[in-house]
């Protein structure tokens, strides 16, 4: 710790020459007199006359910082009480070289300039306009002093282009109502605009800002000139009807599995602002059917899996909801996909007796969202906040029993009980965003059922934190902390399964800090963050210290796949962003970590170095290593003793060709080593990428996982002397996945993409032994070995006969597993007019076995042993802008 506080102290100390800021630039504009300009990419309107030229001073931001463009940009601002209009002139001394790349909305490829417009002028905000050459929009909402950009806000707005002998131009209009701002006589707003030189890879702004500075939209230019304008009160609504229909693989007497299935279904999106500062986003009976699948996953740890969320709602303004417990990990106080999860009840099936043949359950893959909003405002004194509130419905498992009389009898169980889901958040700027306070609250709360399976859920569940960042030495320094505090209460049987689930395991043997409690019914925890850190200049870092109590549990609306720790770890990087030599730019990294669980026990502590180029043939590569002096896992042994591990390296690496082509590559190859060769692990991942023209993109990026690994937890199996042995394997597991991508863009409100992921994995197990001393000095004393003798396979099940008296002394399952998957989804997506969008939807999955090599190319891989799952379905919206 002292060594890295002295480092710490020199990378603020250092004083490195670098490019200077210019100062601060101003831009007037004057309100249309007489028609405004038609939006049609062409120069030829009168209005603009009223407005002199900006910009034609551009400088380079990338690569060579501080240096003239290749090209420079100029642009004129108008406004009347409904609209703001802009005008760029993208000039080109080759304008044949223009590259017109297309993409889906906010895809910000080929040559393209942007304007981002600090409405509020609180120096932390902004919102951003992105023009491409080829007509493709691009929108972001930008927070935290431009740390946070959010491609999700899609707001409506006017957008053409057109080429001619000097260059190119866009001309926009941006209805006021999409922006936020306060209601006075006159307006200085912040502005800044950036063109991106696509052949030259070159970046350049009106308002210069270097690179490494120590923020963005505090550093903007001013746009002036704007009176008598009013905030718009935006009401924007937008209902949907979905027809649907499915296939799937028939399965006899079962009335849920008829081979097909029809539906139709109808819900409403709204958009209104309440006041300047204030905007409500409801929905009601959301659709997200054209949502792109889950990657597939085979998960052979303790934890949950974290996967992003995808569905619109959730992701547009989910920066405001945003309240991470720590920066180097998932854990967060919100994780929007609690919100319309699988139903967590179990339905109790009848076994097979003299009047019921068979019971078949209806499949329910999502709880039934009733109603959402959202509400989010900000003020002119720099205060912003956001709540969520949503409900879900009670879910009924629908259960048709197959009597032995032939007959069909239906009933119903509930899975998952009514449920009111609250989020608040709320922060403070504070001498214009140097310092930044907040807080933020969530609610879990659930009808009370006296279900089997559903009294295991808390009735109750809260968290709160409250944050801190401050600013100081002109923003390049900062230290930010925050502390989370979370409670949940239920039944004894709910607060006792979250007291032994592999978030915490307190039931551990040779656990001595914790005490599982069988009577409690309610738990409480704490959880947070310090650290201090330099964001500018060429040598940047942090200095953190993390810890998550025991009993802290965020996972009825947040996420945290474990707790019981406290952390310190540094991180440092050293970065030359200007070109020297044959790069453009370069960054070192060194980064350190220790972690404690709060008995002391050392979980984890490594080093690793990594180190990034970008070349001048714009080829990039990078290369790091990883060095694990130890680990310890408390959940490995899935309640058992905590156990230790072996340190182990690991190294990888990454070559990206020249991404401006139309063909190029990018390969990743990574290995791993355990110490006293307790583990091997080898990753190779490549991806293919084609533009044969400028409206379709095709990537192929093919990926192989090798893995051997000597303490894999196999089961816990108790023994005729009510002891528990944990049995552990040597796994030999591979794993092949390749993700397929093709965009095709017809114009740029009307695109056909396809998905597609076959996957496959196989493990196998071998070397079975038990744990006999999970943390003796040695490896090869911490399990003994089942020799081959011991074992019977009998029906899928290994018997252990381990004193050879012929019976069966304890037993677990064949772990061996095998699994195919190919998901994908095709996606016809046309917004034929601003904020109105048709889509038309196939998705299908099939499922079956990974095989290895042979065969023609699919079946190479895998046996696909049942018909695919298809979904077709259309889905039409229109936008109601009232």
């Amino acid at each position: 710790m002292k060594f890295l506080a002295c480092v710490l102290i020199l990378s603020i100390s250092v004083s490195l020459a670098k490019a200077q800021n210019d100062s601060i630039k101003s831009y007037t504009t004057a309100p249309v007199v007489g028609e405004p300009p038609i939006i049609d990419g062409k120069l030829d309107d009168a209005a603009w006359e009223l407005v002199p030229w900006g910009g034609g001073d551009f400088k380079e931001r990338e690569p060579d910082a501080g240096t003239e463009p290749s090209a420079q940009t100029k642009f004129k601002i108008l406004y009347d009480a409904k609209s703001l209009y802009l005008l760029f002139r993208c000039l080109d001394p080759e304008p044949d070289k223009i590259v017109r790349r297309m993409s889906r909305r906010d895809g910000f490829d080929g040559d393209f300039v942007e304007i981002n417009i600090d409405s509020y002028y609180d120096k932390r905000t902004a919102f951003s306009f992105t023009s491409s050459v080829s007509g493709v929009k691009g929108d972001e909402y930008v927070s935290n002093n431009g740390d946070n950009w959010d491609a999700s806000w899609d707001p409506i707005w006017y957008l053409q282009t057109s080429i001619d002998a000097e260059g190119w131009i866009a001309e926009l209009r941006i209805p006021l109502s999409q922006l936020r701002f306060a209601g006075k006589p006159e307006h200085v707003w912040g502005i800044q605009v950036m063109r991106h030189f696509f052949r030259n890879k070159e970046r350049s702004n009106w308002q210069y800002i270097p690179p490494g500075s120590p923020g963005w939209v505090h550093l903007f230019g001013e746009l002036r000139g704007i009176k008598g304008i009013k905030p718009q009160k935006q009401l924007e609504i937008q209902p949907y009807v979905v027809a649907k229909a499915e296939t799937f693989q028939e399965q006899e007497n079962n009335p849920y599995a008829t081979g097909s299935s029809t539906g139709l279904d109808v819900g409403l999106d709204a958009k209104i602002g309440l006041t300047s500062d204030i905007t409500l986003d409801l929905t009601v009976n959301p659709d997200f059917g054209q949502v792109e699948a889950d990657p597939s996953q085979v998960n052979l740890t303790a934890f949950e899996l974290f996967f992003r969320e995808q569905r619109p709602f959730f992701i547009e303004g989910n920066n405001t909801l945003n309240f991470p417990v720590t920066q180097n990990s998932d854990n967060n106080l919100f994780y929007s996909r609690r919100v319309g999860r699988k139903p967590q009840g179990r339905v109790n099936v009848d076994e097979q007796t003299d009047s019921v043949e068979h019971e078949y359950v209806k499949p329910i893959s999502r709880t039934t969202i009733l109603g959402a909003a959202k509400l989010t405002g900000k003020n002119r004194s720099g205060f912003s906040w956001g709540i969520l509130e949503s409900i879900t419905s009670r879910e009924f498992a629908e259960v048709d029993s197959l009597g032995a009389d032939g007959n069909h009898y239906k009933r119903k169980q509930l899975i998952e009980p009514l449920t009111n889901y609250f989020v608040a958040r709320a922060q403070q700027d504070i001498h214009k965003g140097n310092t930044v306070v907040g807080a933020m609250f969530t609610a879990a709360n659930r009808e009370k059922a006296n279900v089997s399976g559903l009294d295991l859920l808390h009735r109750e569940a809260y968290s709160g934190g409250v944050d801190l960042l401050h600013n100081f030495y002109n923003r390049k320094f900062y230290i930010s902390g925050r502390g989370v505090v979370s409670q949940v209460k239920g039944s004894r049987e709910a607060i006792s399964r979250t007291q032994t689930s592999s978030v915490r395991y307190f039931q551990r043997p040779n656990n001595k800090h914790t005490t599982f409690d069988s009577t409690r019914t309610s738990l409480t925890g704490t959880g947070g963050q310090l650290m201090v850190g330099k964001r500018s200049g060429r040598l940047i870092g942090d200095l953190a210290f993390v810890w998550q109590s025991p009993e802290l549990e965020l996972n009825d609306l947040g996420f945290m796949s474990q707790t019981d720790y406290y952390s310190q770890w540094f991180w440092m990087q050293y970065r030359v962003l200007n070109p020297k030599g044959i790069t453009r730019s370069q960054r070192y990294n060194i980064n350190q970590w220790i972690d404690h669980d709060f008995g002391g026990r050392n979980l984890n502590e490594g080093y690793n170095v990594n180190m990034h180029w970008e070349f001048k043939n714009f080829w990039q590569a990078g290369t790091g290593f990883t060095y694990n002096v130890r680990s310890a896992s408390n959940a490995d042994l899935r309640g058992g003793p905590s156990i230790k591990y072996p340190g182990s390296d690991y190294y990888w690496m990454y070559v990206n060709s020249d991404s401006r082509k139309k063909f190029y590559v990018s390969i990743n190859p990574e290995f791993g080593f355990g110490h006293q060769n307790y583990s091997r692990s080898m990753y190779i991942g490549m991806s293919f990428t084609y533009r044969p023209i400028n409206a379709l993109n095709l990537s192929v990026s093919p990926s192989f996982n090798g893995n051997k690994y000597e303490l894999q937890y196999v089961g816990t199996s108790p023994t005729d002397e009510n002891e528990d042995k944990y049995v552990m394997a040597e796994i030999d597991q591979s794993t092949v996945r390749v993700v397929l991508r093709a965009t095709f863009m017809v114009t740029p409100n009307l695109s056909i993409q396809y998905y597609g992921q076959p996957f496959g994995t196989k493990g196998n197990y071998s070397d079975f032994k038990f744990v006999t001393d999970a943390n003796a000095s040695e490896l090869k004393n911490r399990f003994q070995k089942i020799e081959d003798a011991w074992l019977t396979l009998n029906n899928g099940e290994y018997q252990v006969d381990d004193d050879g008296d012929t019976n069966t002394d304890y037993r677990f399952y064949n772990p061996n597993f095998n699994f195919g998957q190919f998901r994908s989804n095709m996606v016809v997506r046309w917004e034929y007019i601003p904020g109105s969008t048709l889509f038309l939807v196939w998705t299908r999955e099939r499922n079956g076995d990974f095989k290895g090599p042979g065969g023609n190319v699919i079946d190479r891989y895998f046996d696909f042993n049942e018909k695919g799952y298809n979904v077709f379905l259309i889905k039409f919206t229109y936008r109601f802008v009232l």
